[in-house]
């Protein structure tokens, strides 16, 4: 490996399994001393087990690198707190945060409960926002020392956020979400050092399985490219989450595959001024012209 991330801090969220166990091991290999946060949960957030975050502590470990456990839960200001104050207690810095943890509470719009709509907008949205806050005040006071970090946020977003996705209401709105906080983010922290970008990504991991169960590498042929591999998408998290990435901020990129893009999100279409206040006919008619000419919305995931 490149050494990218050499005396790098790194904490990743939800760094058990999937996306975030790639995530941690990826910077690892780079050089990166990395905090593996997991409360080692259920795909649907129900219970909870140390056992995850500290395997894949142990990987880390095994393959000469440095790594901690915490299992604190993030969607809370105690757990926030105590995650970034396990980076700075063990490795004295903190230079990266990873927001990847969450879980799925799949229903369609209908039958989908409160504390289902809860539940998933606490651990994605809340769960990304409460350890940046905590993350920046402290990168903030360092800058305010006169020591400016070169501190990065990548935040997980999905597809689902950018377009929507049949029976999943909470999650694409949370996800959504992370987007504007990411925007927000960028634009007040930059001040302090800091860049703070977005990934979208596509993998098979628990939370995917079903959907990509078949996009596997032949059985019987090992080299062949598993394109659906959660690690596919970590080399792009780990060159944000370094200081090669100087310049970059405020950016969603998706990743899947070998594939990267950068998504350029809402920008204005077609438009027409009176000059003056519609009538409710005519602002009809200007808007079925105007959507005459503009670029239609590209598809929900799972629409008919």
């Amino acid at each position: 490996m490149s050494g990218l991330c050499d005396g790098r801090v790194t904490v990743v969220t939800g760094a058990g399994r999937g996306l975030g166990r790639a995530h941690a091991l990826a910077f690892a290999a780079e050089g990166a001393k990395v905090v593996v946060n997991d409360l080692g949960v259920a795909p649907d957030g129900a219970g909870a087990s140390a056992g995850p975050a500290q395997q894949v502590v142990e990987e880390i470990r095994a393959a000469g690198g440095e790594a901690v456990a915490h299992g604190g839960d993030i969607a809370t200001t105690d757990g926030a707190a105590s995650l970034v104050a396990t980076a700075l207690d063990t490795y004295g810095r903190l230079d990266t945060l990873v927001n990847n943890a969450g879980f799925l509470r799949d229903r369609m719009l209908v039958n989908l409960g409160e504390d289902e709509w809860d539940a998933v907008i606490r651990v994605h949205l809340k769960g990304h926002f409460l350890p940046l806050r905590h993350a920046a005040a402290h990168w903030r006071a360092e800058a305010k020392a006169g020591r400016t970090p070169v501190a990065r946020v990548v935040n997980t977003s999905s597809g689902a956020g950018l377009l929507g996705s049949v029976g999943q209401g909470n999650y694409s709105a949370a996800k959504a979400g992370i987007l504007g906080l990411t925007s927000v983010a960028a634009a007040e922290l930059g001040r302090y050092g800091v860049q703070v970008n977005a990934i979208a990504p596509a993998a098979r991991t628990r939370m995917t399985e079903a959907t990509f169960a078949g996009d596997m590498a032949a059985p019987d042929d090992p080299a062949a490219f598993d394109a659906m591999a959660p690690a596919n998408v970590s080399p792009l998290v780990v060159w944000l989450g370094s200081a090669a990435c100087a310049g970059v901020t405020g950016r969603v990129f998706e990743a899947e595959a070998g594939r990267i893009t950068v998504m350029e999100g809402w920008r204005p279409g077609p438009a027409a001024d009176k000059g003056a206040r519609w009538t409710p006919a005519e602002a009809g008619e200007t808007a079925r012209k105007l959507l005459a000419g503009a670029e239609p919305p590209q598809p929900v995931y799972g629409a008919p």
